[in-house]
């Protein structure tokens, strides 16, 4: 009997069957060179998330950090969100990706990808190229510092706020990402559940912003002389930046363009409509109005505390966890402040901090499916636990480690201006500019 693909043979005279088969061979081939490379949809997806995340910190915290200081300072804010934008780009391109994602030890990465050795455009990391994971993890790495900018805004130095940032990337995020996220990291081994970031980002900058305020210490006259924000319309545009810009945060931490990630923006939709609607609820029965500032802080608090949970909970999770967050989150932003009396200048503990919490252990539960999550067979009860063990655990690491950083940093440039300099505003104190006309 001849060969099937002899010409001579069977197909030679069945010249249609010959066809058929050559035509399925030319169909299959660019299949399976697509298998490949990268996956064009999920390539494309995480494009626009990586631009997404960019954009949260600037320009959507820049404004909504730059709308809630006073007028002589919101230069100054809006200077150290684009400053640690840039800085913390060229950090991550020499070593943090590598320290953060390269295969080490289970508390930090090793240094073989450092300055992107080894990544050239075709290499892939799952479906997508891992130069673009290297950008989207960058968005990631640029925001947290730049979340902690908002507790001690308005008294510290400038040179002050650069080197804690960069010193705090190094020794907090970096180490603490590689555990949760990284190859062979020892909280990611264990299991605990962080999606998007809830511990990575939220916890850390959160804790990392309550040292920071209490240990530079208070704005001169506060509790005594009214401290109002000087431009709502500002917060409440960096607000909505920060919101549309989530769904890259949340549904882009799927790497992927699928179902997953469709619910994780769901989720977070939903988590950030509640805990704003609590928010503004909680003050209108307090106080008698809305506000538009305390829908736009609940909002982000929502944001914050489903972040952790997004791509294991379903709507009903990003519900119970919206309403939570936005209760907690605003307890702590107010009676919890005022009875410590720490100056949290933008409740970024409060907001992150506590919000992050909160996610990162309702996640331990509300990811079940008998609660509409995807984790089928969850142990409900073992998971709480390492959740909040996990969180526990990183916020102590985050709150000794930026201690230190701020003592060494305040041992020797110091960490805030003179109080001529404060009652002057940073904008021409440190940078001889101003974000208003005389």
């Amino acid at each position: 009997m001849s060969h099937p693909t002899n010409p001579s043979g069977t197909f030679r005279r069945q010249p249609l069957a010959w066809l058929a088969a050559s035509a399925l061979v030319w169909i299959a081939a660019p299949a399976r060179a697509q298998d490949a490379g990268p996956e064009s949809g999920d390539t494309a997806w995480i494009l626009v998330s990586t631009a997404l995340v960019l954009f949260m910190t600037i320009p959507g915290l820049a404004l909504f950090y730059g709308g809630l200081v006073r007028t002589k300072n919101v230069l100054s804010v809006l200077m150290q969100c684009l400053t640690l934008t840039a800085a913390i780009t060229l950090v991550w391109l020499a070593f943090g990706y590598s320290l953060a994602f390269d295969a080490g030890t289970p508390w930090i990465g090793g240094l073989s990808k450092v300055f992107l050795r080894g990544v050239t455009g075709e290499t892939l990391h799952g479906s997508i190229p891992e130069v673009l994971l290297f950008a989207f993890q960058m968005t990631f790495a640029i925001i947290t510092p730049a979340l902690i900018v908002g507790a001690f805004a308005e008294r510290m130095k400038f040179s002050s706020m650069l080197g804690f940032s960069l010193l705090w990337l190094v020794l907090v995020y970096l180490p603490v990402c590689h555990m949760v996220w990284g190859e062979g990291g020892f909280l990611g081994e264990l299991g605990v559940f962080d999606f998007a970031g809830g511990i990575v980002v939220h916890i850390t900058a959160g804790v990392g912003a309550l040292v920071a305020c209490i240990v530079v210490g208070p704005r001169k006259g506060y509790g005594d002389t009214p401290m109002f924000p000087h431009n709502m319309t500002m917060t409440v545009t960096g607000t909505a930046m920060l919101w549309v810009g989530w769904f890259g945060f949340n549904g882009g931490s799927a790497l992927a363009a699928n179902g997953g990630a469709a619910m994780a923006i769901a989720a977070t939709h939903i988590s950030a409509s509640a805990a704003g609607l609590t928010w503004m609820g909680i003050e209108w029965r307090q106080h008698g109005k809305p506000s538009a500032l305390g829908l736009a802080t609940g909002a982000i608090a929502g944001l914050a505390a489903v972040t952790p949970a997004s791509g294991f909970v379903g709507p009903t999770g990003g519900l119970l966890i919206g309403i939570t967050s936005g209760a907690l989150c605003y307890l702590a932003s107010t009676a919890m402040k005022k009875k410590f009396g720490y100056d949290d200048s933008l409740d970024v503990f409060g907001v992150h901090g506590v919000g992050g919490f909160v996610g990162t252990v309702m996640a331990g539960f509300l990811a079940a499916e008998t609660f509409g999550g995807n984790q089928v067979d969850l142990a409900i009860g073992p998971q709480v636990l390492l959740q909040l063990l996990a969180a526990a655990g990183v916020a102590l690491y985050t709150a000794l480690a930026s201690w230190v950083i701020l003592k060494v940093v305040g041992g020797t440039i110091g960490l805030r201006v003179d109080d001529q300099g404060e009652n002057t505003g940073l904008d021409l104190t440190l940078h001889d500019e101003a974000g208003y006309r005389y």
